[in-house]
């Protein structure tokens, strides 16, 4: 790829910039005692200031370790009252003149100041004109560069990879030691790095506030004032020492500054594909002889109220799998949310799993267990390690949680992987692996946020067989969010339509195909679905006004219903058909589309909008072509009517 040639009128400003900054650097190194420098920095003095340095500065990094780390994952992670105040306090100190900074202080922790008098009374501790007092110095101004530092490297981790651990039993506490430091080190590393490398050159602020005593606060950048009056090939030689430790520093950070780095889940949204990616590689999924027991105990069914952003009621045996589907907006990730405790949008109350209700317990005490959409694989973690991260949680001994996990992998084919990491699995394989995570975790209830959503088809089906066989020994309650009717016909037992954040069906998958309720929900079966007022037995007045008549009686008093036809029950002519026939309305195709060996064909305009499916000759010999005219019918007998409204369960209670 030829390269552009930068324009000119921005070369030379940059230019120049370089030089700006490179000239005194090199006039240090052009003036450098090169005969007497091992000389000059082997002397007592530049020993005792060098060993001074290194001791304030690694007590401040210490200081800012223990008090930064905390407050950059509350400024990253949490909102409260006078947050922006608190942010713009953390980079006061980055922007204050050093002197400034050692005045204020002088007037916060002085023998005069707030708290220094009282500090002196109850400790004994005099913080001015100590080493104490250096080491406060270095870490008000350097601090700053680890807050910040690290507050941007928890910002780019989602947030899905802490909750994702909270749901598998692990404390507050717990995931931030075990999956969000891990998973930021890099960025912490460099704001610490940054924050050491200015504790060790602060100046102004340490001689304001600790002054200058040789070996109790005078430190490097101390000694070079000094040696500029009297020896200034001795301060351009100290000099020398300090910018190849800032300059160390740099080279090490290099290509850290932003924190962590990729996930293979983020990669993988990329387009970019791991080791393992090429295949979804390994043996197929083979139902075990000796299948994992499942740990949950007896069964553990699902009764919940959900109020706010979504308004429901559930009440689901043991050993059921809902299908929760809805289009984009219905609330669906919102009521998974609402059971794992993890949104405000939403409360469940009560919620109750098996005999007991966790309403009020946090979510990493609920038993319940969540995969989201990209399985949140824990990155530092191997494979065996993922799965067993929930039991070790949970208290569980090391090996025999090794074990179980192991045993789940296994079962779903995957425990060839098992010392992998996830940046090593493929799409499937990383799924499998979470969802193994999850079931080895015991819960009582799983939710499944479109696990497959992300596959291939020849893996999406893969894990689906997977997981339908596991599915099938789970003795607690498995909703699955998903927007392919596949996943909903082969995996549930029942299927929740949410619209609106409200309940429109809740049937077997047979019932919601062949009455459904909604046109979302018709449309996404691939039927066609037409809304209406009814106006006379078995016939719909359409919101468009055209009548469409339908081979069912809809129960008295309904008030709205939906026209329900299959698209290879659609017919289309190129003229008007013979006769008086009902349920025909001309129309213009307006996209073909190939389904397999078929076609399917839209229309739409001069009356309701549907789809036909026909076979590539029967499409050529009514010469069909976006934007050529038709009549469309419909024959009564396969027009089914549905009433829509009303509750959204069935008469058996499920």
């Amino acid at each position: 790829m030829r390269r552009v040639r930068p324009p000119l009128a921005l070369v030379l400003p940059a230019v120049l910039a370089v030089t700006f900054l490179l000239l005194p650097l090199a006039g240090v190194l052009a003036h450098t005692p090169w005969s007497t420098l091992p000389a000059r920095i082997a002397s007592p003095e530049v020993g005792q200031a060098l060993t001074l340095s290194l001791t304030v500065s690694g007590w401040a990094l210490l200081v800012s370790l223990v008090l930064g780390v905390p407050l950059a994952w509350l400024l990253a992670r949490t909102d409260f009252p006078g947050k922006a105040f608190v942010r713009c306090l953390v980079m006061l100190p980055m922007v204050l003149p050093p002197t400034v900074a050692g005045v204020a202080l002088l007037q916060g922790y002085g023998r005069r100041g707030l708290t220094g008098g009282l500090l002196e009374d109850w400790t004994g501790v005099t913080l001015p004109f100590s080493t104490a007092g250096a080491v406060v110095a270095s870490a008000f101004v350097a601090m700053p560069f680890l807050v910040i530092s690290l507050e941007g490297a928890l910002a780019g981790l989602h947030p899905r990879y802490e909750e994702t651990a909270l749901s598998l039993g692990a404390s507050p506490l717990r995931v931030f030691r075990t999956i969000t430091v891990p998973m930021v080190a890099p960025g912490l590393l460099a704001g610490a790095a940054l924050c050491w490398a200015r504790a060790l050159g602060e100046f102004g602020a340490t001689i304001t506030f600790a002054g200058n005593l040789p070996g109790v606060t005078q430190t490097l950048p101390l000694q070079v004032y000094l040696l500029l009056q009297d020896d200034p090939e001795g301060a351009t030689a100290v000099s020398l020492l300090l910018l190849v430790i800032a300059t160390a520093v740099l080279l090490a950070l290099r290509g850290r500054w932003l924190g962590a780095g990729r996930t293979a889940a983020d990669a993988r949204r990329d387009g970019r594909r791991g080791p393992a990616e090429e295949a979804d590689s390994g043996p197929p999924f083979v139902a075990a002889t000796g299948t994992v027991p499942d740990a949950t105990g007896a069964g553990h069914p699902l009764r919940t109220t959900v109020t706010g952003a979504v308004d429901l009621t559930l009440d689901v045996p043991a050993g059921t799998t809902v299908a929760v589907v809805g289009p984009n907006g219905a609330g669906k990730t919102t009521l998974l949310r609402a059971l794992l405790g993890l949104t405000s949008r939403a409360a469940a109350h009560p919620l109750t799993l098996g005999d007991g209700d966790v309403a009020q317990l946090p979510a990493h005490r609920r038993r319940i267990a969540w995969v989201p959409q990209d399985g949140a694989l824990f990155p530092h973690l191997t494979a065996v390690a993922n799965a067993a991260y929930g039991l070790r949680a949970r208290g569980v001994p090391r090996a025999e949680a090794l074990r179980a996990a192991r045993a789940h992998l296994d079962e779903l084919g995957v425990g060839h992987l098992a010392r992998r990491r996830p940046d090593g699995l493929s799409g499937g394989q990383a799924q499998r692996v979470a969802l193994a995570r999850a079931l080895a975790a015991r819960p009582r209830l799983l939710l499944l946020d479109e696990p497959l959503a992300a596959l291939d088809q020849s893996t999406k089906a893969s894990v689906r067989q997977a997981l339908r066989r596991r599915l099938a020994g789970f003795r607690g309650v498995c909703l699955l969010v998903t927007h392919d009717p596949v996943e909903a016909v082969s995996l549930a037992d029942r299927v929740l339509v949410l619209e609106d954040g409200a309940a429109v069906q809740y049937a077997a998958p047979a019932e919601l195909a062949g009455r459904p309720r909604s046109p979302w929900v018709a449309r996404m079966l691939g039927r066609n679905a037409w809304p209406g007022t009814p106006v006379a037995e078995g016939a719909l007045l359409l919101d468009g006004g055209a009548r469409l008549d339908g081979a069912d009686r809809l129960p008295e008093g309904t008030e709205a219903a939906l026209a329900v036809a299959g698209p290879e029950a659609v017919a289309l002519h190129t003229a008007r058909p013979d006769g008086t026939a009902a349920n025909a309305w001309p129309g213009t195709v307006r996209e073909i589309t190939a389904q397999g060996g078929r076609l399917r064909v839209r229309v739409a305009g001069g009356g309701p909008e549907a789809v036909a499916e026909l076979t590539p000759a029967e499409a050529a010999g009514l010469g069909l072509a976006e934007g050529v005219p038709v009549w469309v019918s419909v024959p009564p007998k396969e027009v089914t009517l549905v009433p829509t409204g009303g509750a959204p369960y069935p008469s058996d209670g499920i």
